[in-house]
């Protein structure tokens, strides 16, 4: 055979042996689902009406709740945000790392840059990644200049695409951040952000009470925003000040174009939406409709807001190839810092359900969340009483596109979380204000703490006592009967389990300030 010939011949086999190579590559991505999370913030395991709420309507949470498998024992791994946005993303126990507790909004960046991520784990396999909303996990290293490229930001650890707040909605800069960018800055009104000392002349809640619109309660008499007081003081940037009543539609209108943007692609949007965070400033489309005051009002603006955002993966022709995940961040609170009749007209309604504490509490209701996984067509419809933990999200998601990332503390209950197994972890050990409290089988221990029984300003139960607390939650879900006495046999074997993982007890923990 000529040698241009054979030498023809190899080219060919190269060039098919190449195109074959990226059409089966093509193949592989097309069969990957879309991953959505979907991330709410301090929404109570009583807050929905597929959880058993009576006095708030969400039919469109229930509609994912009882098209999919509604988890009764679904666990954030924190009573607080940023640990458990941590322990989400990373898939580690956030109680591991120091600094991951309630982040001002001048911190550095909490995950490291060389971390495993989901987005990042997810990126390996092919996906493009996003999120849209809510970060609070610290920017930058340190003085951070907002007029300049904000880095590393969350698009140093995993996401291709990002558009949130920095840090929570009372709490400044009150901008959104595109990309590592302020939107709307203007250079020539340069934005300045300080937690320790005010800007001169800055107004704040103190020094010009006749400001500020929405009175505060504790803790948020700083810079006023929007004739809102946050915590932390800022000044200039007023061009790119966000407006209040329009956050829940600017966040839906981002992930709506998102999903548009990489629907010929395998995507994994992490949206985590603002509500009911303080302040509840609903849309004027929403003030008034629940009844509850602006609590229940923003809770039903956020169930509106997620059946547009199905809407759009249905008209998209997304919704069957599309695992979505539906929780919160922790439990519910009440007076969380304004007087804005949360507590007053709650009436009937229980955020917690029949579980005790809530937001910032070891109790149940700190940690047990709403948790839904839905995959239209995929996933028959279910109730499961399996214990499972956003943690384990890292190493199930990971098995189900064919990665072997991992971490010590992330199960993978890939199975459980798509009804193909009922038998989730068998122990979990859950954080509150760097404090912790261990749960295996239907039991939970609480180790002695010190520090006061209730947290005053919010009137939430904080889990602190100067003895051991031992509850059956099968039989006694509200934890109301304390058997560490009656008990002594459970009590020792889960201290033993407990301190295998966390370590040996001490209740010399250091008390945060909580705001």
């Amino acid at each position: 055979m000529p040698k241009k010939v054979e030498r023809g011949l190899l080219i060919l086999i190269i060039f098919l042996t190449v195109g074959i190579a990226k059409a089966q590559q093509e193949n592989a991505k097309k069969k990957l689902p879309n991953i959505v999370f979907i991330y709410a913030d301090d929404l109570g395991y009583g807050d929905l009406g597929a959880y058993g709420a009576t006095e708030l309507k969400t039919p469109n949470m229930d509609k994912l709740a009882n098209g999919g498998i509604r988890f009764t024992n679904g666990y954030a791994t924190s009573a607080t945000c940023t640990p458990s946005r941590y322990g989400l993303l990373t898939g580690v126990y956030p109680w591991r790392e120091k600094d991951a507790k309630i982040l001002p909004g001048t911190a550095p960046l909490l995950i490291k840059t060389s971390q495993m991520t989901i987005p990042k784990m997810l990126k390996e396999k092919g996906y493009h990644t996003g999120i849209v909303g809510k970060w609070h996990l610290g920017l930058g290293e340190g003085n951070l200049d907002w007029n300049q490229k904000i880095s590393p930001s969350p698009n140093e650890v995993g996401f291709d695409y990002s558009f949130i707040l920095a840090a929570t909605k009372d709490r400044v800069p009150t901008v959104y951040i595109e990309n590592g960018f302020v939107v709307g800055l203007d250079p020539k009104d340069p934005l300045k952000v300080n937690y320790d000392k005010n800007f001169e002349g800055g107004p704040t809640a103190i020094s010009n009470p006749e400001l500020v619109q929405m009175k505060w309660h504790h803790g948020h008499n700083n810079s006023i925003v929007n004739g809102v007081p946050r915590i932390g003081y800022m000044t200039g940037g007023k061009s790119a000040i966000w407006d209040d009543y329009t956050m829940s539609d600017t966040f839906l209108g981002k992930a709506n174009d998102y999903v548009k943007i990489h629907k010929n692609e395998p995507f994994f949007l992490y949206y985590a939406i603002d509500q009911p965070h303080v302040p509840r400033i609903p849309n004027p489309r929403f003030a008034g409709k629940s009844g509850m005051g602006p609590r229940g009002d923003v809770i039903l603006e956020a169930d509106w807001t997620i059946g547009e955002f199905i809407k759009t993966l249905q008209k998209e022709g997304l919704l069957e190839n599309t695992l979505i995940v539906l929780s919160s961040d922790n439990g519910p609170v009440l007076n969380d810092g304004y007087n804005d009749d949360a507590v007053e007209k709650t009436g009937k309604h229980k955020p917690a359900g029949p579980l005790r504490g809530g937001k910032y509490s070891l109790f149940e209701a700190g940690t047990r969340v709403p948790f839904i996984v839905n995959w239209s067509g995929k996933i028959k419809p279910a109730v499961s009483d399996a214990v499972v933990c956003q943690i384990d999200l890292l190493s199930s998601l990971a098995s189900l596109v064919g990665s072997d990332v991992k971490t010590s503390d992330s199960e993978n209950l890939i199975k459980v979380f798509t009804g193909k197994s009922n038998k989730g972890r068998e122990e979990l050990v859950l954080e509150a204000t760097t404090k912790t409290a261990f749960r295996k089988g239907d039991w939970a221990m609480i180790p002695p703490y010190k520090g006061p029984a209730v947290y005053k300003d919010v009137n939430i139960e904080l889990g602190n006592n100067r003895d051991y607390q031992l509850y059956n939650l099968k039989e006694d879900i509200g934890e109301e009967h304390n058997l560490a006495l009656s008990n002594p046999k459970k009590l020792n074997e889960m201290i033993a389990c407990y301190e295998k993982i966390r370590g040996k007890i001490s209740n010399n923990v250091t008390e945060l300030k909580l705001e």
